[in-house]
Protein backbone atom coordinates (compact mmCIF):
# COMPACT_ATOMS: atom_id res chain seq x y z
CA UNK A 1 0.00 0.00 0.00
CA UNK A 2 1.43 3.44 -0.89
CA UNK A 3 2.17 5.09 2.46
CA UNK A 4 2.83 8.65 3.59
CA UNK A 5 6.38 9.95 3.58
CA UNK A 6 5.82 13.04 5.73
CA UNK A 7 7.14 13.40 9.26
CA UNK A 8 4.64 11.80 11.67
CA UNK A 9 2.62 14.09 13.91
CA UNK A 10 1.17 11.14 15.86
CA UNK A 11 2.74 7.75 16.50
CA UNK A 12 0.94 4.81 18.09
CA UNK A 13 2.98 1.93 19.50
CA UNK A 14 1.04 -1.26 20.34
CA UNK A 15 -1.92 0.65 21.81
CA UNK A 16 -4.62 -1.42 23.50
CA UNK A 17 -7.87 -0.44 25.20
CA UNK A 18 -10.80 -2.34 26.72
CA UNK A 19 -14.16 -1.21 28.06
CA UNK A 20 -14.92 -1.52 31.80
CA UNK A 21 -16.75 -4.83 31.24
CA UNK A 22 -13.57 -6.26 29.72
CA UNK A 23 -14.67 -6.06 26.08
CA UNK A 24 -11.59 -5.25 23.98
CA UNK A 25 -11.94 -2.19 21.75
CA UNK A 26 -8.40 -2.01 20.34
CA UNK A 27 -5.53 -4.49 20.61
CA UNK A 28 -1.88 -3.75 19.82
CA UNK A 29 -2.60 -1.00 17.30
CA UNK A 30 0.51 0.57 15.82
CA UNK A 31 0.89 3.21 13.12
CA UNK A 32 1.30 6.91 12.52
CA UNK A 33 -0.38 9.97 11.03
CA UNK A 34 1.43 12.57 8.95
CA UNK A 35 1.38 16.36 9.19
CA UNK A 36 -1.23 16.86 6.45
CA UNK A 37 -4.92 15.98 6.14
CA UNK A 38 -5.80 12.34 6.80
CA UNK A 39 -9.19 10.68 6.45
CA UNK A 40 -9.62 7.78 8.90
CA UNK A 41 -12.04 5.12 7.65
CA UNK A 42 -13.15 1.70 8.85
CA UNK A 43 -16.21 -0.36 9.55
CA UNK A 44 -18.56 0.52 12.41
CA UNK A 45 -17.19 -0.90 15.63
CA UNK A 46 -13.60 -1.01 14.36
CA UNK A 47 -12.63 1.55 17.01
CA UNK A 48 -12.16 4.80 15.05
CA UNK A 49 -13.84 7.08 17.60
CA UNK A 50 -12.16 5.24 20.46
CA UNK A 51 -8.79 5.77 18.78
CA UNK A 52 -9.42 9.52 18.45
CA UNK A 53 -10.42 9.75 22.12
CA UNK A 54 -7.22 7.93 23.09
CA UNK A 55 -5.11 10.28 20.98
CA UNK A 56 -6.91 13.32 22.45
CA UNK A 57 -6.33 12.08 26.00
CA UNK A 58 -9.98 11.53 26.85
CA UNK A 59 -9.26 7.82 27.35
CA UNK A 60 -6.13 6.14 28.72
CA UNK A 61 -4.61 3.15 26.90
CA UNK A 62 -4.50 -0.10 28.84
CA UNK A 63 -1.18 -0.79 27.15
CA UNK A 64 1.10 0.84 24.61
CA UNK A 65 2.12 4.42 24.02
CA UNK A 66 0.93 7.40 21.96
CA UNK A 67 3.50 10.03 20.96
CA UNK A 68 2.20 13.47 19.98
CA UNK A 69 4.46 16.02 18.31
CA UNK A 70 2.31 18.92 19.62
CA UNK A 71 -0.93 19.76 21.43
CA UNK A 72 -4.11 18.12 20.13
CA UNK A 73 -7.55 19.71 19.63
CA UNK A 74 -10.54 17.35 19.43
CA UNK A 75 -14.08 17.75 18.12
CA UNK A 76 -16.06 14.69 19.30
CA UNK A 77 -18.85 13.09 17.30
CA UNK A 78 -21.43 14.00 19.91
CA UNK A 79 -20.79 17.64 20.68
CA UNK A 80 -21.99 18.22 24.24
CA UNK A 81 -22.03 21.91 25.07
CA UNK A 82 -23.10 24.14 27.95
CA UNK A 83 -26.01 26.06 26.41
CA UNK A 84 -25.31 29.03 28.68
CA UNK A 85 -21.73 29.28 27.55
CA UNK A 86 -20.81 32.23 25.35
CA UNK A 87 -19.85 31.72 21.73
CA UNK A 88 -16.66 33.68 22.41
CA UNK A 89 -15.72 31.03 24.98
CA UNK A 90 -16.55 28.29 22.48
CA UNK A 91 -14.12 29.98 20.10
CA UNK A 92 -11.52 30.09 22.86
CA UNK A 93 -11.27 33.90 22.81
CA UNK A 94 -13.61 34.77 25.69
CA UNK A 95 -10.94 35.69 28.23
CA UNK A 96 -8.83 37.76 25.81
CA UNK A 97 -11.90 39.47 24.37
CA UNK A 98 -13.26 40.31 27.82
CA UNK A 99 -9.93 41.74 28.90
CA UNK A 100 -9.62 43.77 25.69
CA UNK A 101 -13.06 45.30 26.18
CA UNK A 102 -12.26 46.08 29.80
CA UNK A 103 -9.10 47.93 28.71
CA UNK A 104 -11.06 49.81 26.03
CA UNK A 105 -13.56 50.90 28.69
CA UNK A 106 -10.74 52.41 30.75
CA UNK A 107 -9.85 49.63 33.22
CA UNK A 108 -6.00 49.62 33.56
CA UNK A 109 -5.77 46.40 35.63
CA UNK A 110 -2.48 44.66 34.61
CA UNK A 111 -4.30 41.30 34.57
CA UNK A 112 -6.24 42.47 31.54
CA UNK A 113 -3.04 43.23 29.66
CA UNK A 114 -1.67 39.81 30.57
CA UNK A 115 -4.86 38.17 29.30
CA UNK A 116 -4.69 40.02 25.98
CA UNK A 117 -0.98 39.39 25.45
CA UNK A 118 -0.20 40.08 21.79
CA UNK A 119 -3.79 39.43 20.62
CA UNK A 120 -4.87 43.06 20.26
CA UNK A 121 -6.65 42.17 17.04
CA UNK A 122 -8.47 39.20 18.58
CA UNK A 123 -11.97 40.59 18.02
CA UNK A 124 -11.27 41.37 14.36
CA UNK A 125 -9.76 37.93 13.83
CA UNK A 126 -12.74 36.29 15.55
CA UNK A 127 -15.19 38.20 13.35
CA UNK A 128 -13.22 37.24 10.24
CA UNK A 129 -13.11 33.59 11.27
CA UNK A 130 -16.87 33.54 11.91
CA UNK A 131 -17.51 35.14 8.54
CA UNK A 132 -15.30 32.55 6.84
CA UNK A 133 -17.43 29.83 8.45
CA UNK A 134 -20.61 31.50 7.19
CA UNK A 135 -21.56 32.70 10.68
CA UNK A 136 -22.62 36.23 11.57
CA UNK A 137 -20.01 38.36 13.40
CA UNK A 138 -22.71 39.41 15.90
CA UNK A 139 -22.85 35.76 16.99
CA UNK A 140 -19.73 36.41 19.08
CA UNK A 141 -21.85 37.90 21.87
CA UNK A 142 -24.55 35.22 21.80
CA UNK A 143 -24.82 32.09 23.92
CA UNK A 144 -24.32 28.57 22.59
CA UNK A 145 -27.95 27.80 23.40
CA UNK A 146 -29.02 30.21 20.66
CA UNK A 147 -27.16 28.25 17.97
CA UNK A 148 -28.37 25.37 15.88
CA UNK A 149 -26.40 22.13 16.06
CA UNK A 150 -24.77 22.89 12.72
CA UNK A 151 -23.81 26.39 13.81
CA UNK A 152 -22.32 25.00 17.04
CA UNK A 153 -20.16 22.55 15.06
CA UNK A 154 -18.96 25.27 12.68
CA UNK A 155 -18.24 27.58 15.62
CA UNK A 156 -16.28 24.84 17.42
CA UNK A 157 -14.22 24.10 14.30
CA UNK A 158 -13.69 27.85 13.83
CA UNK A 159 -12.39 28.06 17.39
CA UNK A 160 -9.86 25.30 16.72
CA UNK A 161 -8.65 27.14 13.62
CA UNK A 162 -8.53 30.44 15.48
CA UNK A 163 -6.39 28.89 18.22
CA UNK A 164 -4.09 27.53 15.48
CA UNK A 165 -4.11 24.04 16.99
CA UNK A 166 -1.12 22.16 15.51
CA UNK A 167 -2.99 18.81 15.51
CA UNK A 168 -6.75 18.51 15.14
CA UNK A 169 -9.06 15.49 15.35
CA UNK A 170 -12.59 15.74 13.91
CA UNK A 171 -15.05 12.90 14.50
CA UNK A 172 -17.90 12.91 11.94
CA UNK A 173 -17.96 16.74 11.71
CA UNK A 174 -20.63 16.90 8.97
CA UNK A 175 -23.32 14.91 10.81
CA UNK A 176 -25.31 17.96 11.93
CA UNK A 177 -24.57 20.15 8.94
CA UNK A 178 -26.96 21.08 6.17
CA UNK A 179 -25.77 21.46 2.58
CA UNK A 180 -24.57 25.04 2.88
CA UNK A 181 -22.77 24.34 6.14
CA UNK A 182 -21.11 21.25 4.65
CA UNK A 183 -19.84 23.35 1.76
CA UNK A 184 -18.40 25.88 4.23
CA UNK A 185 -16.72 23.14 6.27
CA UNK A 186 -15.24 21.66 3.09
CA UNK A 187 -13.74 25.05 2.24
CA UNK A 188 -12.27 25.33 5.74
CA UNK A 189 -10.68 21.89 5.39
CA UNK A 190 -9.20 22.77 1.99
CA UNK A 191 -7.19 25.58 3.57
CA UNK A 192 -6.45 23.79 6.85
CA UNK A 193 -3.10 24.50 8.46
CA UNK A 194 -1.59 21.86 10.69
CA UNK A 195 -2.15 18.13 10.98
CA UNK A 196 -5.77 17.04 10.60
CA UNK A 197 -7.31 13.61 11.19
CA UNK A 198 -10.95 13.26 10.17
CA UNK A 199 -13.28 10.33 10.81
CA UNK A 200 -16.15 10.60 8.34
CA UNK A 201 -18.49 8.72 6.02
CA UNK A 202 -18.89 11.90 3.94
CA UNK A 203 -17.16 10.87 0.72
CA UNK A 204 -17.00 14.48 -0.51
CA UNK A 205 -15.06 15.43 2.63
CA UNK A 206 -12.82 12.37 2.37
CA UNK A 207 -11.89 13.43 -1.17
CA UNK A 208 -10.21 16.53 0.30
CA UNK A 209 -7.72 14.44 2.27
CA UNK A 210 -4.03 14.06 1.40
CA UNK A 211 -3.99 10.54 2.82
CA UNK A 212 -6.47 7.83 3.77
CA UNK A 213 -5.88 5.71 6.87
CA UNK A 214 -7.87 2.56 7.55
CA UNK A 215 -8.41 0.87 10.89
CA UNK A 216 -9.10 -2.77 10.08
CA UNK A 217 -8.67 -5.77 12.33
CA UNK A 218 -6.60 -3.76 14.84
CA UNK A 219 -4.20 -2.76 12.08
CA UNK A 220 -3.73 0.88 11.08
CA UNK A 221 -2.56 1.32 7.50
CA UNK A 222 -2.05 4.56 5.58
CA UNK A 223 -2.51 5.14 1.85
CA UNK A 224 -1.05 8.17 0.08
CA UNK A 225 -4.17 9.59 -1.54
CA UNK A 226 -7.85 10.53 -1.01
CA UNK A 227 -10.70 8.10 -0.46
CA UNK A 228 -11.56 7.34 -4.10
CA UNK A 229 -7.95 6.42 -4.89
CA UNK A 230 -7.69 4.27 -1.77
CA UNK A 231 -10.99 2.55 -2.62
CA UNK A 232 -9.81 1.83 -6.16
CA UNK A 233 -6.51 0.46 -4.80
CA UNK A 234 -8.32 -1.72 -2.24
CA UNK A 235 -10.76 -3.09 -4.83
CA UNK A 236 -7.87 -3.92 -7.19
CA UNK A 237 -5.86 -5.46 -4.35
CA UNK A 238 -8.82 -7.60 -3.30
CA UNK A 239 -9.41 -8.71 -6.90
CA UNK A 240 -5.76 -9.76 -7.10
CA UNK A 241 -5.99 -11.45 -3.70
CA UNK A 242 -9.04 -13.47 -4.74
CA UNK A 243 -7.30 -14.47 -7.97
CA UNK A 244 -4.22 -15.53 -5.99
CA UNK A 245 -6.46 -17.48 -3.63
CA UNK A 246 -8.07 -19.35 -6.53
CA UNK A 247 -4.66 -20.09 -8.06
CA UNK A 248 -3.28 -21.31 -4.72
CA UNK A 249 -6.33 -23.51 -4.21
CA UNK A 250 -5.74 -25.06 -7.64
CA UNK A 251 -2.13 -25.80 -6.70
CA UNK A 252 -3.28 -27.48 -3.47
CA UNK A 253 -5.75 -29.63 -5.39
CA UNK A 254 -3.06 -30.58 -7.94
CA UNK A 255 -0.48 -31.46 -5.29
CA UNK A 256 -3.05 -33.48 -3.36
CA UNK A 257 -4.05 -35.32 -6.53
CA UNK A 258 -0.41 -36.07 -7.40
CA UNK A 259 0.28 -37.27 -3.85
CA UNK A 260 -2.71 -39.63 -4.00
CA UNK A 261 -1.61 -40.89 -7.42
CA UNK A 262 1.91 -41.49 -6.12
CA UNK A 263 0.57 -43.33 -3.08
CA UNK A 264 -1.52 -45.49 -5.39
CA UNK A 265 1.51 -46.38 -7.53
CA UNK A 266 3.58 -47.19 -4.44
CA UNK A 267 0.82 -49.38 -3.09
CA UNK A 268 0.68 -51.27 -6.40
CA UNK A 269 4.46 -51.75 -6.41
CA UNK A 270 4.41 -53.04 -2.87
CA UNK A 271 1.59 -55.44 -3.70
CA UNK A 272 3.51 -56.65 -6.75
CA UNK A 273 6.67 -57.13 -4.69
CA UNK A 274 4.87 -59.13 -2.02
CA UNK A 275 3.27 -61.33 -4.67
CA UNK A 276 6.59 -61.94 -6.39
CA UNK A 277 8.16 -62.93 -3.04
CA UNK A 278 5.30 -65.26 -2.22
CA UNK A 279 5.60 -66.90 -5.63
CA UNK A 280 9.38 -67.12 -5.08
CA UNK A 281 10.13 -65.64 -8.47
CA UNK A 282 13.22 -63.96 -7.00
CA UNK A 283 15.69 -65.25 -4.38
CA UNK A 284 14.92 -64.11 -0.78
CA UNK A 285 18.15 -62.16 -0.45
CA UNK A 286 17.40 -60.25 -3.66
CA UNK A 287 13.77 -59.68 -2.62
CA UNK A 288 14.92 -58.25 0.71
CA UNK A 289 17.26 -55.84 -1.02
CA UNK A 290 14.59 -54.77 -3.42
CA UNK A 291 12.17 -54.26 -0.53
CA UNK A 292 14.58 -52.07 1.41
CA UNK A 293 15.36 -49.99 -1.68
CA UNK A 294 11.67 -49.62 -2.44
CA UNK A 295 10.97 -48.51 1.14
CA UNK A 296 13.70 -45.85 0.94
CA UNK A 297 12.44 -44.68 -2.44
CA UNK A 298 8.83 -44.66 -1.25
CA UNK A 299 9.73 -42.73 1.90
CA UNK A 300 11.61 -40.14 -0.13
CA UNK A 301 8.74 -39.81 -2.62
CA UNK A 302 6.17 -39.52 0.17
CA UNK A 303 8.27 -36.86 1.86
CA UNK A 304 8.64 -34.86 -1.32
CA UNK A 305 4.93 -35.04 -2.10
CA UNK A 306 3.95 -34.20 1.48
CA UNK A 307 6.36 -31.24 1.52
CA UNK A 308 5.00 -29.91 -1.77
CA UNK A 309 1.40 -30.26 -0.58
CA UNK A 310 2.25 -28.58 2.74
CA UNK A 311 3.96 -25.72 0.91
CA UNK A 312 0.92 -25.35 -1.33
CA UNK A 313 -1.38 -25.23 1.72
CA UNK A 314 0.86 -22.63 3.38
CA UNK A 315 0.67 -20.51 0.23
CA UNK A 316 -3.12 -20.94 0.20
CA UNK A 317 -3.36 -19.87 3.84
CA UNK A 318 -1.35 -16.75 3.05
CA UNK A 319 -3.54 -16.00 0.03
CA UNK A 320 -6.71 -16.51 2.06
CA UNK A 321 -5.51 -14.05 4.70
CA UNK A 322 -5.21 -11.37 2.02
CA UNK A 323 -8.88 -11.79 1.10
CA UNK A 324 -11.26 -9.90 3.33
CA UNK A 325 -14.14 -12.06 4.41
CA UNK A 326 -16.07 -9.20 5.97
CA UNK A 327 -19.54 -9.87 7.23
CA UNK A 328 -22.15 -7.51 5.88
CA UNK A 329 -25.38 -6.40 7.46
CA UNK A 330 -28.31 -8.26 5.93
CA UNK A 331 -31.21 -5.83 6.25
CA UNK A 332 -34.28 -7.67 5.05
CA UNK A 333 -37.22 -5.32 5.46
CA UNK A 334 -40.58 -7.10 5.80
CA UNK A 335 -43.31 -6.82 3.20
CA UNK A 336 -46.06 -4.57 4.58
CA UNK A 337 -48.33 -5.23 1.58
CA UNK A 338 -49.18 -1.59 0.89
CA UNK A 339 -51.49 -1.02 -2.13
CA UNK A 340 -50.26 1.61 -4.57
CA UNK A 341 -53.18 3.93 -3.80
CA UNK A 342 -53.14 3.55 -0.02
CA UNK A 343 -52.84 7.01 1.62
CA UNK A 344 -50.33 6.81 4.48
CA UNK A 345 -49.53 10.39 5.54
CA UNK A 346 -50.05 14.00 4.63
CA UNK A 347 -48.00 17.15 5.10
CA UNK A 348 -49.52 20.61 4.86
CA UNK A 349 -48.09 24.13 5.01
CA UNK A 350 -51.44 25.89 5.29
CA UNK A 351 -51.83 26.46 1.57
CA UNK A 352 -51.18 23.08 0.02
CA UNK A 353 -51.28 19.46 1.15
CA UNK A 354 -48.91 16.71 0.01
CA UNK A 355 -50.00 13.09 0.40
CA UNK A 356 -47.61 10.15 0.78
CA UNK A 357 -49.19 6.99 -0.55
CA UNK A 358 -48.29 3.46 -1.58
CA UNK A 359 -44.60 2.59 -1.82
CA UNK A 360 -43.45 6.19 -2.41
CA UNK A 361 -39.98 7.47 -1.53
CA UNK A 362 -40.12 11.04 -0.22
CA UNK A 363 -37.22 13.17 1.05
CA UNK A 364 -37.71 16.17 3.33
CA UNK A 365 -34.84 18.64 3.03
CA UNK A 366 -34.11 22.11 4.34
CA UNK A 367 -31.59 24.16 6.33
CA UNK A 368 -30.68 23.48 9.94
CA UNK A 369 -33.24 24.92 12.31
CA UNK A 370 -36.11 24.80 9.81
CA UNK A 371 -37.86 22.19 11.96
CA UNK A 372 -37.65 18.99 9.96
CA UNK A 373 -37.39 16.77 13.02
CA UNK A 374 -40.25 18.63 14.69
CA UNK A 375 -42.44 17.85 11.68
CA UNK A 376 -41.43 14.18 11.75
CA UNK A 377 -42.22 13.94 15.46
CA UNK A 378 -45.63 15.46 14.87
CA UNK A 379 -46.36 12.91 12.15
CA UNK A 380 -45.23 9.94 14.27
CA UNK A 381 -47.08 11.13 17.36
CA UNK A 382 -50.32 11.37 15.37
CA UNK A 383 -49.99 7.70 14.41
CA UNK A 384 -49.29 6.06 17.74
CA UNK A 385 -51.40 5.00 20.62
CA UNK A 386 -48.50 3.41 22.49
CA UNK A 387 -49.26 -0.13 21.28
CA UNK A 388 -45.89 -0.58 19.62
CA UNK A 389 -47.02 0.16 16.08
CA UNK A 390 -45.68 3.67 16.36
CA UNK A 391 -43.06 4.66 18.92
CA UNK A 392 -44.19 7.00 21.66
CA UNK A 393 -42.51 10.35 21.09
CA UNK A 394 -41.66 12.62 23.98
CA UNK A 395 -40.97 16.31 23.51
CA UNK A 396 -37.28 15.75 22.82
CA UNK A 397 -37.19 12.10 21.73
CA UNK A 398 -35.04 11.78 18.68
CA UNK A 399 -34.59 15.52 18.53
CA UNK A 400 -31.37 16.67 16.90
CA UNK A 401 -28.93 19.19 18.29
CA UNK A 402 -30.04 21.62 15.60
CA UNK A 403 -33.68 21.54 16.67
CA UNK A 404 -33.10 21.41 20.42
CA UNK A 405 -31.55 24.83 19.85
CA UNK A 406 -34.06 25.97 17.26
CA UNK A 407 -35.12 29.57 17.98
CA UNK A 408 -38.50 29.67 19.69
CA UNK A 409 -39.86 32.04 17.05
CA UNK A 410 -38.94 29.63 14.28
CA UNK A 411 -40.62 26.78 16.15
CA UNK A 412 -43.79 28.84 16.53
CA UNK A 413 -43.77 29.71 12.83
CA UNK A 414 -43.35 26.06 11.88
CA UNK A 415 -46.07 24.73 14.14
CA UNK A 416 -48.44 27.51 13.07
CA UNK A 417 -47.97 26.97 9.35
CA UNK A 418 -46.99 23.31 8.86
CA UNK A 419 -48.70 20.16 10.00
CA UNK A 420 -47.97 16.48 9.47
CA UNK A 421 -50.45 13.68 10.06
CA UNK A 422 -50.20 9.92 9.71
CA UNK A 423 -53.09 8.11 8.03
CA UNK A 424 -51.96 4.70 9.33
CA UNK A 425 -51.03 3.47 12.78
CA UNK A 426 -48.28 1.29 11.31
CA UNK A 427 -45.44 3.80 11.34
CA UNK A 428 -41.85 2.86 12.06
CA UNK A 429 -39.69 5.72 13.31
CA UNK A 430 -35.90 5.84 13.47
CA UNK A 431 -34.89 9.12 15.14
CA UNK A 432 -31.53 10.65 14.43
CA UNK A 433 -30.17 10.26 17.93
CA UNK A 434 -31.85 6.94 18.69
CA UNK A 435 -32.88 8.24 22.14
CA UNK A 436 -35.34 5.39 22.59
CA UNK A 437 -32.53 2.99 23.54
CA UNK A 438 -31.78 2.45 27.23
CA UNK A 439 -28.02 2.96 27.57
CA UNK A 440 -27.81 1.05 30.86
CA UNK A 441 -29.67 -2.01 29.54
CA UNK A 442 -28.20 -4.70 27.31
CA UNK A 443 -28.80 -4.95 23.59
CA UNK A 444 -31.06 -7.96 24.13
CA UNK A 445 -33.06 -6.23 26.85
CA UNK A 446 -33.60 -3.20 24.63
CA UNK A 447 -34.90 -5.34 21.79
CA UNK A 448 -36.96 -7.55 24.11
CA UNK A 449 -38.70 -4.49 25.55
CA UNK A 450 -40.04 -3.67 22.08
CA UNK A 451 -40.94 -7.31 21.32
CA UNK A 452 -41.99 -8.90 24.66
CA UNK A 453 -43.74 -11.81 22.97
CA UNK A 454 -40.75 -12.90 20.89
CA UNK A 455 -38.48 -15.69 22.12
CA UNK A 456 -34.98 -14.55 23.20
CA UNK A 457 -33.32 -17.10 20.93
CA UNK A 458 -35.16 -15.67 17.92
CA UNK A 459 -34.11 -12.17 18.95
CA UNK A 460 -30.49 -13.29 19.09
CA UNK A 461 -30.82 -14.74 15.60
CA UNK A 462 -32.32 -11.48 14.31
CA UNK A 463 -29.53 -9.44 15.91
CA UNK A 464 -26.92 -11.73 14.33
CA UNK A 465 -28.20 -10.58 10.94
CA UNK A 466 -27.15 -7.11 12.03
CA UNK A 467 -23.65 -8.33 13.02
CA UNK A 468 -24.39 -8.19 16.75
CA UNK A 469 -23.53 -11.66 17.97
CA UNK A 470 -22.47 -13.67 20.98
CA UNK A 471 -21.37 -11.64 23.99
CA UNK A 472 -22.08 -8.38 22.15
CA UNK A 473 -25.81 -9.07 22.55
CA UNK A 474 -25.39 -8.82 26.33
CA UNK A 475 -23.29 -5.65 26.28
CA UNK A 476 -24.85 -2.40 27.55
CA UNK A 477 -25.98 -0.11 24.77
CA UNK A 478 -23.78 2.67 26.16
CA UNK A 479 -20.70 0.74 25.01
CA UNK A 480 -21.84 0.51 21.38
CA UNK A 481 -20.55 2.59 18.49
CA UNK A 482 -22.94 4.87 16.64
CA UNK A 483 -23.34 2.36 13.83
CA UNK A 484 -24.01 -0.49 16.26
CA UNK A 485 -26.67 1.60 18.02
CA UNK A 486 -28.29 2.22 14.66
CA UNK A 487 -28.36 -1.48 13.87
CA UNK A 488 -29.93 -2.29 17.25
CA UNK A 489 -32.59 0.38 16.73
CA UNK A 490 -33.32 -0.83 13.21
CA UNK A 491 -33.55 -4.47 14.31
CA UNK A 492 -35.99 -3.45 17.03
CA UNK A 493 -38.00 -1.50 14.49
CA UNK A 494 -38.25 -4.52 12.20
CA UNK A 495 -39.66 -6.74 14.96
CA UNK A 496 -42.98 -4.89 14.75
CA UNK A 497 -45.81 -7.22 13.79
CA UNK A 498 -47.51 -6.34 11.54
CA UNK A 499 -44.59 -4.53 9.86
CA UNK A 500 -44.73 -0.75 9.39
CA UNK A 501 -46.38 0.58 6.26
CA UNK A 502 -44.45 3.86 6.52
CA UNK A 503 -40.81 4.17 7.57
CA UNK A 504 -39.79 7.58 8.90
CA UNK A 505 -36.00 8.00 8.99
CA UNK A 506 -34.19 11.04 10.39
CA UNK A 507 -30.61 11.31 9.08
CA UNK A 508 -30.15 7.51 8.98
CA UNK A 509 -26.62 7.59 7.51
CA UNK A 510 -25.03 9.79 10.17
CA UNK A 511 -23.46 6.93 12.12
CA UNK A 512 -23.08 4.32 9.40
CA UNK A 513 -19.96 3.10 7.68
CA UNK A 514 -20.03 3.20 3.91
CA UNK A 515 -20.65 -0.55 3.50
CA UNK A 516 -23.69 -0.42 5.80
CA UNK A 517 -25.04 2.57 3.86
CA UNK A 518 -24.89 0.35 0.78
CA UNK A 519 -26.90 -2.33 2.59
CA UNK A 520 -29.47 0.21 3.80
CA UNK A 521 -29.93 1.56 0.28
CA UNK A 522 -30.44 -1.97 -1.05
CA UNK A 523 -32.97 -2.77 1.68
CA UNK A 524 -34.97 0.43 1.17
CA UNK A 525 -34.97 -0.16 -2.58
CA UNK A 526 -36.61 -3.55 -2.03
CA UNK A 527 -39.01 -2.36 0.71
CA UNK A 528 -42.61 -2.26 -0.51
CA UNK A 529 -43.86 0.29 2.00
CA UNK A 530 -43.45 4.06 1.93
CA UNK A 531 -40.33 5.89 3.11
CA UNK A 532 -40.09 9.47 4.40
CA UNK A 533 -36.48 10.43 5.01
CA UNK A 534 -34.68 13.53 6.25
CA UNK A 535 -31.07 13.70 5.13
CA UNK A 536 -28.36 16.17 4.17
CA UNK A 537 -26.45 13.36 2.44
CA UNK A 538 -27.05 14.06 -1.24
CA UNK A 539 -25.18 10.94 -2.36
CA UNK A 540 -27.45 8.76 -0.20
CA UNK A 541 -30.66 10.44 -1.40
CA UNK A 542 -29.60 10.14 -5.02
CA UNK A 543 -29.48 6.36 -4.66
CA UNK A 544 -32.99 5.93 -3.20
CA UNK A 545 -34.95 6.49 -6.41
CA UNK A 546 -36.94 9.32 -4.86
CA UNK A 547 -40.45 10.02 -6.10
CA UNK A 548 -40.58 13.45 -4.45
CA UNK A 549 -38.38 15.93 -2.63
CA UNK A 550 -40.04 18.48 -0.34
CA UNK A 551 -38.08 21.49 0.89
CA UNK A 552 -38.99 22.99 4.28
CA UNK A 553 -37.97 26.62 4.67
CA UNK A 554 -37.25 28.56 7.85
CA UNK A 555 -40.43 30.52 7.13
CA UNK A 556 -42.47 27.35 7.60
CA UNK A 557 -43.41 26.67 3.98
CA UNK A 558 -43.10 23.51 1.89
CA UNK A 559 -42.22 23.35 -1.77
CA UNK A 560 -41.57 20.66 -4.37
CA UNK A 561 -37.97 20.27 -5.53
CA UNK A 562 -37.10 18.75 -8.88
CA UNK A 563 -35.80 15.25 -8.05
CA UNK A 564 -33.54 15.37 -11.10
CA UNK A 565 -31.75 18.52 -9.95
Amino acid sequence: MPAHTTTPSLVLDRVSFAWPDGTPALTDVSGSFGTGRTGLVGRNGSGKSTLLRLIAGGLTPAAGHIARSADVAFLPQRLTLDVDRGVADLLGVGAALGALRAIESGDPDPRHFDAVGDDWDIEARAHAALAEAGLEPGMLDRSVGELSGGEAVLAAVTGIRLRRAPITLLDEPTNNLDRDARTLLHEMVRSWRGALVVVSHDTALLELMDETAELYGDELSVFGGPYSQWRAWLDAEQDAARQAERAAAQVVRREKRERIEAETKLARRQAYGRKAQLEKRVPPIVAGGLKRAAQVSAGKLRGEKADREASARTALDAAERRVRDDDTVRIDLPDPSVPAGRRLAELCDGERTWVIQGPERVALVGPNGAGKTTLLEQLVASAGDGDGHAPAVSTNAGRTDEEERMPTAAARVLLRTCTARALTDRVGYLPQRVDGLDDAASVLDNVSAAAPGVDAALLRNRLARFLIRGAAVDRPVASLSGGERFRVALARLLLADPPPQLLVLDEPTNNLDLDTVDQLVAALSAYRGAVLVVSHDDAFLARLGLDRVLALTSAGTLADVDVTS
